[in-house]
Parts: structure tokens; sequence; C-alpha cells
């Protein structure tokens, strides 16, 4: 009987949200197991207190390749202490779900468990039933399929968020939307800047939203503050839209998204933690990316591409392969090529199916 089960998942928000259909299988096929995800901090305080397939937390110690910073130096009494207290936990099953194994598979194999199981690339130690790490694929299949090798399924492939009061508490209590208007999410930051599109385009985007009557809010995170002033420098109705940059926890930004009407950004967190709440999106992608972070529905999101392949400036490929880096290293917008008429578009549609979404429940519901 499988009693105690470890997840090694510990890394961004987005991340996190492509796991979650994984987790639920766990959490379906072995309902009495406890479900431990080894994580970063923000898990263990996002998680404390929402409902989902964790059971618990455990926040991982710099480890090289999982969780190290700038500037990191291993602590070996750290670890040893960290990897004997696992081993105290005596785990039935340990999932490596955090990459290619070169790291993290060594990592997992001192838990301890009786069995162990993930993604291996062919330079990575081997656990006890590898999944082949190939890095163009569908992240929530890639999970769904290491969970399925030891039987775990699941229905519910569309990761799922839950949203508590504290969430909804502090949302209204920073938006100052006194008529009431529909909202919309412009997210203008990502962590890479080759997925980020230009300030200029959100911001005439904004302007759009804007005149359809909506209260439009900026989100970022306060390392983001560069990119969300050009947006709102270079909106026309900047005194129309509200800056929440920095003004709320990721619970927070959980509880505004989650009673928004349309967010429209790149392909980062909030726009996955969007899609799981199932509101309608607009999502700004690099080709190759949209492999790895395509949403498992269509109907309330739009994915537009750009095929731009080689470096805006020096003209070599920004694509990487195998985990390998491309020879490029300047940071620069590899999505500018999406237009604005393009994001214009999806707005109108993705809007347009979620009203004839609502007159057909509310028909239903009347007939």
């Amino acid at each position: 009987m499988v009693k105690k089960i470890a997840v090694l998942r510990a890394n961004a928000l987005g991340d996190y949200i492509f796991v979650l259909p994984a987790l639920q299988a766990l959490r379906e096929t072995f309902p009495e197991a406890e479900i431990v995800l080894l994580g970063r901090q923000w898990h263990q305080e996002y998680l404390a207190s929402r409902p989902g397939p964790v059971d618990r937390v455990v926040v991982v110690p710099l480890y090289p390749g999982i969780s190290e910073r700038d500037g990191y130096l291993p602590d070996n009494d750290v670890l040893s202490t960290f990897f004997r207290e696992m081993q105290k936990e005596h785990f039935d099953l340990a999932f490596q779900l955090h990459g290619g194994g070169r790291n993290s598979n060594p990592f997992l194999l001192r838990l301890g468990a009786k069995t162990t199981v993930g993604l291996k690339t062919p330079d990575a130690a081997s656990l006890d039933i590898n999944v082949p790490y190939v890095y163009y694929f569908n992240e929530t299949m890639r999970y769904l399929e290491v969970v399925g090798r030891v039987g775990a399924k699941t229905k519910n492939i569309h990761p799922h968020v839950a949203v508590i009061d504290d969430d909804i508490i502090e949302a209204k209590s920073v938006i100052n939307n006194p008529e009431e208007k529909p909202i919309a999410i412009i997210h203008p930051g990502a962590s890479d800047v080759r997925r980020r599109w230009p300030g200029q385009n959100f911001a005439k985007i904004a302007d759009h939203l804007t005149e359809l009557g909506y209260h439009v809010c900026i989100t970022g995170l306060a390392w983001e503050r560069e990119i969300v002033d050009v947006v709102i420098n270079n909106m026309l109705y900047k005194a129309s839209v509200q800056d929440i940059s920095n003004r709320l926890s990721l619970g927070g930004t959980t509880g505004l998204l989650s009673f928004s009407d349309i967010i429209i950004s790149n392909d980062t967190g909030p726009l996955h933690v969007a899609r799981a709440l199932q509101k309608p999106s607009i999502g700004i992608f690099w080709c190759a990316n949209i492999i790895n972070a395509a949403p498992m529905t269509t109907t309330l999101n739009r994915n537009l591409l750009s095929w731009t392949l080689t470096c805006p400036h020096c003209g070599l490929s920004s694509f990487k392969f195998n985990e390998t880096q491309s020879d490029c290293t300047h940071n620069t917008s590899m999505v500018a090529d999406v237009s604005v008429d393009e994001v214009k578009e999806a707005i109108n549609e993705v809007l347009d199916v979620e009203l004839t979404a609502k007159m057909e429940i509310k028909h239903r519901a009347i007939s």
C-alpha cells in the first residue's frame, strides 16, 4: 500500500501550474497517501490553506541545479541534515518532475524512497523507473506520462487552482473600481526578456480595452517596474488605468484573476494561473515556447505566436535543443512581430465565446 509520496518540483509559478494534473492523478489513484511537495518557500506559503492535491510542502534547501541562488556555495551540513530527515519520512514513491535529471535525479536518490520515478536525459543518473526527457514536449502531458508509469490517472487534464476567501479579500482591498466595470488585466512582464511583447504594444491594448468599457489593471512584480512604466506612459488613457504592480501577494493575484474578465499577458505565471481558473486569456508566445506551455483547451484561450527564429541584433539562432544554450547572448524580445491587430482580434473572439456561453447557460436555466 502506498502511504507517502514525494514530488520534487522546486521552481516557479507556471511550472507548478503545469504539474497540477499529475498531482491530481496521484491524489485520485492513491487517495489514502500523503503527498509531499518538495518545493520552495513560496509553495509553502501559497498552499498553506489552499485546497488541492498536495498535503504538505517541504522547502528544499539550496542545492546545485535545483534551488541555488547567485553566489551559492553548497552547505554540506544543511544538505546532510535535510536528507537524513527525508529518509525518516520513508517515502513509498518519489517522483522527479523537475527537469532532465542531471542534478535532480541524484537529489531524488538521496531521499531513500522505496521506488523512484522520473525524467531522464541520456547523461542523467538512472531511477527505478525512467521517462525520457525530450525538451520540446507539452509540460502538462509530460508529467502525466511520468505518474502514469505507476498507474496514476485522471480525467482532469486541465490544471485547476482553488481560490480561497483571503485571496478575494486581499484583491478587493486594492482594486478601485467604483463604477463596477468589467476588469481586464494586462501583465507585460516575464522573467525572460525574450518572451516580453513591447510595452508600447501593451499600451495600445490597454487603451483599446478602456474604450471597450473595461477597468484596466496593470500587474507585475517589483523588478518589472520598468516595463509597467513603459505601458502606462505610452497610454492615451493613462489616467484611467490602475497600476497594481507589486501590491498583491500571489494569493491576492489569484483572487484578482478569479473575478477578472480577461487577461492579456506574455508567457508567464499569471497567464497560466488565469487559465487554471478558466478565465478568458490572450497569451503571446514565442513559437518554440508554445510547444511546452500550450493550454489543454482553446474555448477561452488564444495563443498568438511569434515566428521570429533568429535574434534581431546578431542574426544567430535563439533556439536551444536538449537543454543546451544557443550562441546568442542578447536579451531582446523575440515576440515583437505579433501585431496589435492580432491581439485585438483575439480579444474579440474570446469575449464573443464567453458571452455566447453565458447566454447558453442562462437559456438552459430558464428552460
